[in-house]
Order: structure tokens, then sequence, then C-alpha cells
């Protein structure tokens, strides 16, 4: 079997993974913006990152999966400096701010649900670390890599740059920048035009804001991915994830000050996932061509011909690398649409096939091939967690199965070996690793609560007629199928699956 290999930005190639820990794994991947909710173009770093945390647990290594929630903080470093995109939507919604959070923190976890994609196992929230943010300032400060100025703190870049690789990550050189760096609100504050806040002094006006020993602020973007990351996984660990656009300023700035506070490299693998595009546009609020998830599932964009379920979105995305550009069209998820029913299709086939060796040969050069394609798939998530080759290869089998269903392909052509690891690599791949859902799960649901309330109802008549021995028969036969009654204080009845 092959060894894993992921594409590590840092390096520009790829590289055979080898945990800092063998046997463990620690991975941060940047959380979301919690100002407003989130789009189709957020769903691929998490969907990628899902699968990276799923494969890897496959692989047997006890996995800390750690992604942060941008709660506070999240200012511009181009254009807007001075800006708190909480503080900015919570007066624009007449919410307080930690309630405007919690709003789009429940929307985005439900979501990502809908995804089918796991919880990490730790989701730190930037106003939850002020602290240990404040710590880690003052440490670069006192190594003499910050100062401050007005109640603010900047990260001095370029005496960085003197004896650092600033720009190691996103190949950019300092000199350019400090040519091409526009003139930005508080520039005639900094040292150089390329400086970072490490703290913001805020304005009286300003909503969100904590004591600190330069006065009452809040922190800059970048210095709570570092802190947060080096509090749960150490100051050096082993995978950093996130969106292409990060690279710069967000990761590098990470870089530089996680380095001179830790002295060491903060994550040895940095795995970025490209954008999804319109028409060959990044997706982003300033384009205007953003599609929210919600609008996705209810169609309700004028983007949009119809609503697509999460699932059809989840195998749009995974269909193509995620390092390469994926843009979006109606087309192209009508077809990852048709494609994931093909596949659930054949799996159903499968799930009622039961080998039942006929008179016959084997046909040796077919079994072969069907064997390739089912042990390629591994080699495929090994080479940089190439889920578009994966389930290319689920399609080449897929006629395979509906032909040894329609008789066209005799069951003694493959032997029963082949055979199982056919429904093993569907299960394998479809559904425990790409983390893939029948299409009609919830429909299933929605036919299962109906006939509940049916039956809940006809309990309910029951009790009414003082039949107390027809309403405990039909309690105790949904608790033997597994279903449990609850009746509530105020007189209804929930339901829950045991």
């Amino acid at each position: 079997m092959s060894e894993l290999k992921v594409y590590n930005s840092l390096k520009r190639q790829k590289e055979v993974f080898t945990p800092l820990y063998p046997g463990h794994v620690g991975m941060y991947v940047c959380g979301p913006t919690v100002s407003g909710e989130s789009h189709l173009g957020h769903a691929r770093p998490y969907i990628t990152f899902d699968v990276v945390y799923r494969y890897l647990q496959h692989l047997g290594y006890k996995v800390r999966y750690v992604r942060n929630i941008t709660d506070a903080g999240h200012f511009e470093e181009e254009g807007r400096e001075a800006e708190d995109k909480i503080s900015k939507k919570a007066q624009l919604e007449k919410l307080e701010p930690m309630e405007l959070v919690q709003k789009y923190t429940n929307l985005f976890h439900w979501a990502f649900r809908e995804f089918n994609t796991l919880e990490p196992s730790i989701e730190p929230t930037a106003t939850g670390h002020i602290i240990e943010q404040i710590e880690m300032i003052k440490t670069i400060i006192d190594k003499g890599y910050a100062y401050e100025v007005n109640g603010s703190v900047y990260f001095d870049v370029k005496k960085y740059a003197s004896t650092h690789d600033y720009g190691i990550l996103s190949g950019r050189v300092l000199e350019d920048m400090l040519e091409t760096t526009r003139e930005l609100e508080n520039q005639d504050e900094k040292r150089n035009k390329v400086d970072f806040a490490l703290w913001k002094n805020a304005p009286p006006e300003h909503l969100m804001r904590w004591p600190s020993p330069w006065g009452e602020g809040f922190p800059g973007w970048h210095i709570e991915c570092s802190a947060m990351s080096s509090k749960y996984l150490g100051t050096q660990f082993d995978i950093h994830g996130g969106g292409m656009d990060l690279q710069f300023p967000h990761h590098e700035c990470e870089i530089a000050q996680s380095e001179i506070a830790h002295g060491e490299l903060m994550a040895r693998y940095w795995m970025h996932n490209n954008m999804i595009t319109i028409d060959g546009r990044k997706m982003g609020k300033a384009y205007n061509n953003t599609i929210r998830l919600t609008e996705l599932f209810s169609g309700d964009n004028y983007q949009l011909e119809k609503p697509y379920s999460p699932m059809t979105v989840r195998f749009f995305i995974l269909q193509t690398h995620y390092r390469s550009t994926l843009d979006f069209s109606n087309e192209a998820l009508q077809a990852a649409e048709k494609g994931l029913q093909r596949l659930w299709a054949a799996y159903d086939v499968l799930q009622k096939l039961g080998y039942t060796k006929t008179e016959g040969a084997l046909n040796e050069d077919l079994d072969k091939q069907v064997r390739t394609w089912c042990e390629e798939c591994q080699d495929f998530m090994n080479d940089d967690i190439n889920t578009a080759k994966v389930l290319a290869n689920l399609f080449e089998i897929t006629p395979v199965i509906n032909s040894l269903k329609g008789g066209q392909i005799k069951m003694h052509e493959i032997s029963e070996d082949t055979f199982q690891l056919i429904k093993k690599t569907w299960k394998t791949w479809l559904i425990d690793i790409l983390a893939l859902e029948p299409e009609n799960q919830a429909s299933d649901n929605n036919t299962l609560d109906g006939v509940m309330q049916l039956i809940i109802e006809m309990r309910k008549e029951a009790k009414s007629r003082k039949d107390y021995a027809a309403s405990d028969r039909i309690r105790n036969q949904l608790l033997a199928a597994g279903i449990q009654l609850k009746d509530e204080k105020d007189g209804s009845v929930s339901y829950t699956i045991q």
C-alpha cells in the first residue's frame, strides 16, 4: 500500500505525511467569521477538511481537529483597517454583538450538519481566548518585534524579514509589498506600511472591547489563530488548513508572529483548497455573487434554477480535486445530482444482490480490472486526497454492478472475493470517508415522521376512550421496534429512535 502524500504549500510540492508524534495528528483549520451567513464558497474548505479528518482516522490516526470561530476582531488588512465585521453587522441588524455571533454560529452549525461533516474535536472562539492573545502579544513585544502606538500594537514586518523568510508561504517579496501597499486608515501610526495589527485601540463607538496593557481594544485577525492553535495543539503541530485566499496575509502573518513568540515554525504541512468561482470570478461578497447556503438548499437565489440538496453540493465539491478551481453552474450541479443518484442506485443493487455462483468460468480480465478499480481508491486518496479519482473509479464499477443485476455479466465471471471487495469499497469510500448519504434519507425521515404522527394520534384517541390497554400496547410495540414515546408536560407527545 502506498504512503499518504499531501501537497505542502510551504514547500510547494507533495511530501510523505509523517506526523510529529507517531499515531497522533494535530490539525488546525481556519473557521468562519460569524458576522453573516455562510455561502457556497465556505462549503469547500470545511467539506474538504472533513474528508481529510475522516481519512486520517480511517488510517488509524488519533486526530485532534481544531477549527476556530472568529467572533471578534476580524477587521480588514486591505481597505477598512479599523472596521470590525462583527460590530458593524451587529449595528446594522440592531443586535448585541454576541447575539449576532450566536445567530450565525447556529446557522453555520446547522448547514454543516446538513452537509454531514463531523464536528471538530475543539471549536475555540476568539472572544474566549482574549487572555491568550494578549499574553502572546506581550511576548512578541518583549522580543522586540512589535511596538505600541496610541493603544494599538503592530508587528514589525521589516525587522522580522531582516532575519526570517517573510513570504515563505505565499511567495510574496517584501520590497514589492512596500511599493504596492495602499494608503489605509491609521497607516501613519505604523513604522512600515506592511506592518500588521496585533491589537487595535477601540474608538468610543466600538461595541466589542476588552481591557489590555495598551488600553481598551480588540485583537487583530491573525493573532487569534496563532494563540488558539498553540494552546490546543502545541507550538508546533502537523497540519494547518484553509482556503488559498488565506495564504496571504492571514497565514503568512500567523507564521511570522508564531515563529517570534515560540521560536519555531507553527505547522509542518500547510494544505490549501482552491476557490469556487462563478463565471471565472471568485465567489465573494465584494463581487455580489454569493449564494448563501439557505438559498442553495431552497433555490431562492437569482443564480439558481432550482434547489440543490446538501448531498448534491457535497458530491459536486468532491468531484474535483481540492487544489483545483471549481466553477459553479446549474448544469454542473444538475450533473452532480444525476451522478450521485447513479452511485446510490448501484449501492442499492449491491445491498440486495447476494453472491450466488453460476455455472461457467471466471473472467480473469474482468475480475482483475474490477479489483484494480477497487484497490486504486486507496492509492488515489494517498495521492494528496484525490477524491475526484476515487469517484471516477466508483463510476467505472457502476456498470459492472448493474450488469450483474441484469444478467449481462454472470456471477461466475467474478470471484466471490471480488464481489465482497466491491461492497466493501462502496461502503468505505462513498459512506465512511466521502460521507455521502442517500438522497432519499430526508424524504424517508419525513415519511417516518408522518407515520409517527398518525400513530400518536391513534394512541391519543385510545386514551380519550379510556382504552388504556390499546394505548399501552401501541407504546410497547413501538418500544420493541426501537422507538420511544415521551408524554410531554404540555400534553404533546414526542418520539426518539433508540
